[in-house]
């Protein structure tokens, strides 16, 4: 313990990830669909004078608009609204929808808008999701405002659709300032004007609150930060790497220094979904599987509901939950956000929700893996030609 202590100390993540904790926040860990939703919704309801969101995916199907609905209203009451959504990911979010917003005076803006003059930047996706409170309260993690990702009962059909298995977390303390100062530069990137509302004070410690560390990523300097600081994760770990991931392409130096930790005796595990919304991802995915499995890895598929989590949990004690995928996408092209939580007591709450993931999951026996169909093996290489762009 005390080897694994001054490995995961918050001085050396500062140094390697070249930016400060922010100490003394409240942090509550949200997994399930009908519970994440139900703490943002509330969380919105009771806005005083600011909320910023900032979405890849922002539909206007139930769930929208019923968020739409409560940001219109507080936009009555005065409180200062902006909404940043991703071009690529909202393309099916018709025109009328932001036009009402605006009519609300609801300031919002598109990122990464597709151009003629350079169409291959089209590739490059805001992937974050970002809510911030008034400065003082922020969530992030992998879910989007839409019907799949918080369950929806459907009266005309009598039936609830299942919500996807994600994670997130509401954060409240000093944190969710440095949250805000990082949604105005994309706001200002993005064509907005400068948003001089500032909150009258910082927001208060906690008494017993939680380091955390923002972990954003909206340039090739940040991308090349975050892998840093996800490989020093992976090559120092000491007892444990508990990974979850929604869409998982690797590149071989992610496969050697997974393969490396199993050699050092640490229990890896990887969590991915059974089945895929993106196809192609799945079948890329699995072609890294063979390797993976020869070196040790535990490898196990979520039964059910989609899997569409993103969360690291290394020796029980450094955990980070966001958007980021372990894919080229994520980690080359992106713009995504995570927050690091340096805590055992919080860490153990992530080790737990993963294990009872686990229970609910297939674990890949690797005979049974040789064994599977030919026709699986041909599209797992046909699709991993495009790994880097899935």
């Amino acid at each position: 313990m005390k080897d694994m202590e001054r490995t995961f100390t918050r001085v050396e993540i500062e140094k390697v990830y070249g930016s400060n904790f922010t100490d003394g926040n409240k942090v509550q860990l949200l997994w399930k669909g009908e519970e994440l939703f139900k703490g943002i919704f509330d969380s919105i309801a009771c806005a005083k004078r600011l909320i910023c969101l900032e979405f890849y995916i922002f539909r206007n199907d139930e769930t929208g608009i019923k968020l739409a609905r409560l940001l219109k209203k507080k936009a009555r009451e005065g409180v200062y609204i902006y909404i940043l959504y991703d071009h690529f990911g909202s393309f099916g979010t018709p025109l009328q929808f932001w036009t009402e917003l605006k009519k609300a005076h609801i300031n919002v803006r598109a990122s990464h808008p597709f151009k003629w003059t350079a169409p291959l930047t089209y590739a490059h996706r805001d992937h974050k999701k970002l809510i911030i409170i008034d400065g003082e309260k922020a969530f992030t993690g992998g879910l989007n405002i839409a019907n799949e990702y918080r369950g929806y009962y459907f009266k005309r059909l009598r039936r609830r659709q299942s919500a996807w298995r994600d994670t997130g977390i509401m954060i409240e303390g000093p944190i969710a300032l440095r949250l805000l100062r990082e949604f105005k530069k994309s706001w200002v990137i993005w064509g907005g004007e400068p948003i001089i509302y500032d909150i009258d004070k910082s927001a208060e410690t906690i008494g017993d609150g939680l380091p955390a560390l923002p972990i954003f990523a909206s340039s090739s300097r940040g991308r090349r930060k975050l892998r840093r600081l996800l490989y020093y994760s992976i090559n120092h770990a000491r007892q444990s790497i508990y990974l979850t991931t929604a869409y998982f392409t690797p590149s071989r130096r992610m496969i050697d220094a997974l393969s490396g930790a199993v050699e050092r005796g640490i229990d890896v595990k990887l969590l991915l979904p059974m089945e895929s919304d993106v196809p192609a991802a799945h079948y890329a995915a699995r072609a890294s599987f063979t390797r993976l499995l020869r070196a040790g890895v535990e490898i196990y598929n979520y039964k059910g509901e989609i899997l569409h989590a993103k969360t690291s949990v290394f020796d029980g004690r450094w955990s980070i939950i966001g958007s980021a995928n372990l894919d080229f996408q994520s980690l080359r092209w992106n713009d995504e956000g995570n927050v690091g939580i340096l805590d055992e007591g919080f860490g153990h709450q992530m080790t737990n929700v993963f294990t009872d993931d686990i229970k609910h999951s297939l674990k890949i026996e690797p005979e049974q893996w040789k064994s599977r169909d030919f026709f699986e093996k041909i599209k797992e290489k046909f699709f991993a030609l495009f790994r880097r762009r899935l």
